[in-house]
């Protein structure tokens, strides 16, 4: 039981309940509050239905609710599975009938996208807005019941008994999937607690810190952000919805209230080195800064460990399915083009490079890298195949058979023993931080009646790892914009797997196997048209 994710909190909370938990647009939540309010919202979830191993979705922004949200539905015994807020609702729709959700907290504007999107047939049983705080009585969605937030003053806030074990889900991370549906990854407590509490001790967090948190909800990096400054007791906080998009208003922001602790992707980084004037800032406070998510260009690396020499820095690795599973110090400014290594596997994980057999390869040797240990998800949800195909029983030492992650990445062993990361087997890409199946942007694109082919591919780009550049082929007679196609994308798609170019072509340049040939296609030399 002591292994919970929200135990974190009701320890903080007996420990120096009028600390800061979380701070956002001057609005301050202390520890004490935060438990508080999460036992509110965990009794009004099991007083309509909600019960342990049920989901509850999260369709909303950022804020203290939204937090108190999280903890409220772990806390019934639930898993919380938290949605793209700028996703759109078909999206959000097909989430929630995938994990046959329970619950939704979302706010109250959204209450027509909904309705329209479930066609009066949700599969929740109730649903809470969060922002609905000051008494107005809730919207009904498909028929189903809406509590305001307002409503949970009348449940206890005392301490509530968790019903849940550290082997039960904590929640659902829905990744891209190159079927054209978005997979969802199974964590459980333990998967979680076990990385946190890893890098809580690692990186030396105390009460004192203040901790970033630029990863939206749906995004595993946020789970350190949220579980490893709680079991410090530290103060988190997330930016503002307002600010997000704007790297000088979050440059700004995070030096004047005097962050110690970030944890962000290399490209939101890069867009503050480039674009929002981070070496105007004041980083004397920043104390830990740790990336993940993608390759940080070296030249970038080296401007940002110039203007705060006195930090320390950590790249970390891990797909959403393991969150992180191996690391490595950076204890010096980089040199050259040369990527940084991954490191090694974190103390919690092991790691195995293995041939196309499955057996290891060669000191030096390429192969595919597969991790097993405490951090590697549970499966995911509703689809057995996948999992069969992801996690796999190896042989690990002789008499030794043990669950294994397949990672899909290409890597191999440097003479120091870190690994170094080489590329994808398959079609999945990152861009702005975010793993994208290129199969999933194509099937939405395919679907357009208009399209006759349409492949994705990925352009590489210094600040975002990618940009995501779609070429069509459209059926004879058919009249279509980039712009059409673009908001056909949009309907289902979350805005980062929007393609950000276009190009029709007559037809798509084929290999001598009759694949399409998606070298030539990244190829500004070959042909296009323009519409």
């Amino acid at each position: 039981m002591h292994r919970l994710l929200p135990r974190l909190v009701t320890d903080a909370a007996e420990l120096h309940p009028a600390a800061p938990a979380v701070v956002l647009d001057g609005v301050m939540l202390d520890y004490g509050a935060l438990e508080e309010r999460s036992n509110r919202f965990a009794r009004s979830l099991v007083a309509h239905g909600v019960r342990r191993g049920d989901r509850v979705a999260l369709w909303l922004y950022k804020s203290p609710d939204a937090i108190v949200a999280l903890y409220g539905v772990m806390k019934a015994g639930a898993a919380y599975v938290p949605v793209d807020p700028a996703a759109p609702a078909p999206r959000l729709a097909y989430i929630a009938r995938d994990c046959d959700v329970a619950g939704l907290v979302t706010t109250s504007e959204r209450a027509t996208a909904l309705d329209e999107a479930f066609g009066g047939r949700a599969p929740m049983r109730a649903l809470w807005f969060a922002d609905l705080a000051d008494g107005k009585d809730a919207p009904r969605v498909a028929g189903l019941p809406g509590v305001p937030w307002s409503a949970l003053a009348a449940e206890s806030g005392d301490a509530f008994a968790s019903p849940a074990l550290e082997d039960d889900l904590a929640y659902i991370l829905y990744t891209s999937g190159s079927t054209g549906e978005p997979k969802g990854v199974m964590l459980s407590h333990r998967n979680c607690r076990v990385f946190t509490d890893w890098a809580a001790e690692t990186f030396g967090l105390t009460a004192r810190d203040r901790v970033a948190n630029q990863a939206p909800f749906h995004f595993d990096l946020s789970t350190f952000d949220l579980y490893s400054t709680a079991r410090a007791g530290a103060a988190l906080y997330p930016v503002s919805p307002r600010i997000a998009s704007f790297p000088a208003a979050v440059a700004k922001r995070w030096a004047e209230d005097r962050l110690s602790v970030w944890y962000c992707t290399p490209s939101s980084l890069v867009l503050m080195l480039t674009r929002g004037g981070l070496e105007k800032q004041d980083l004397s406070a920043l104390r830990v800064l740790l990336f993940a998510g993608e390759v940080f260009p070296n030249k970038y690396l080296r401007q940002l460990m110039a203007l705060a020499p006195h930090a320390r820095y950590a790249n970390l690795y891990g797909p959403t399915e393991t969150n992180v599973c191996t690391w490595l110090e950076v204890a010096s400014s980089p040199e050259g083009d040369v990527p940084l290594s991954i490191g090694r596997a974190c103390p919690f994980d092991e790691t195995l490079v293995l041939d196309d057999s499955l057996k290891s390869v060669p000191a030096g040797g390429v192969g595919e890298l597969w991790v097993r240990g405490a951090s590697v998800m549970q499966g995911y949800w509703g689809k057995p195949e996948r999992t069969a195909l992801a996690l796999q029983s190896l042989d690990i030492a002789p008499g030794i058979r043990d669950r294994a992650y397949r990672t899909g990445d290409l890597v191999r062993a440097r003479p120091d023993g870190n690994l170094e990361l080489l590329g994808r087997r398959d079609h999945q890409v990152k861009t702005r931080g975010y793993r994208v199946e290129l199969g999933e942007i194509e099937a939405r694109l395919a679907a357009h009646p208009a399209v006759d082919e349409s492949v994705v591919v990925a352009i590489p780009d210094d600040e975002i790892t990618n940009r995501l550049l779609a070429v069509v082929v459209t059926k004879a007679g058919a009249e279509v914009t980039a712009d059409q196609l673009k908001q056909h994308c949009a309907v289902t798609l979350p805005r980062y797997m929007v393609p950000e170019a276009l190009e029709f072509r007559a037809s798509l340049p084929r290999t001598s196997s009759g694949k399409v040939d998606r070298r030539a296609l990244a190829d500004p030399q070959s042909p296009k048209e323009s519409r």
